[in-house]
């Protein structure tokens, strides 16, 4: 079964069987046994097994079995790095972020005023 499946539209149930069924085919078009693959992975031969169906496995199972299919460098291109060109640094004058903060939209009813100011407008 092949799974061609459009990423930006699949539900994380359909990724997961996706990325598992590319792995089982690696594995076959190299001729490797899951038992194989297992014990270069440290994992079970039933892991295997379930990571081949698509049934559920670890981030950690699924890199070992990357790793034992040496296909791990690919894991580079699965997130782009976020980190800014040091070019663009310098011309937005800005540090590098550390947190996330929510944005909040300013409301024009909550501008301050003076102390004094209120009391004659009441």
């Amino acid at each position: 079964m092949s799974y061609n499946i459009d990423f930006s539209l699949a539900t994380s149930v359909q990724i997961e069987r996706a990325l598992c069924n590319r792995l089982e085919k690696i594995r076959l078009s190299r001729n490797t046994t899951q038992a194989h693959i297992a014990k270069e992975a440290g994992v079970s031969l039933r892991t295997m097994g379930r990571l081949e169906n698509g049934k559920g496995v670890s981030l950690d199972t699924f890199i070992r079995v990357m790793a034992a299919l040496r296909v791990q460098d690919n894991l580079q291109t699965l997130l782009p790095d976020p980190s800014v060109r040091p070019v663009e640094r310098v011309g937005a004058k800005t540090r590098e972020r550390k947190r996330a903060r929510p944005v909040t939209e300013k409301s024009e009813k909550s501008q301050w005023v003076w102390g004094d100011s209120q009391k004659n407008n009441d």
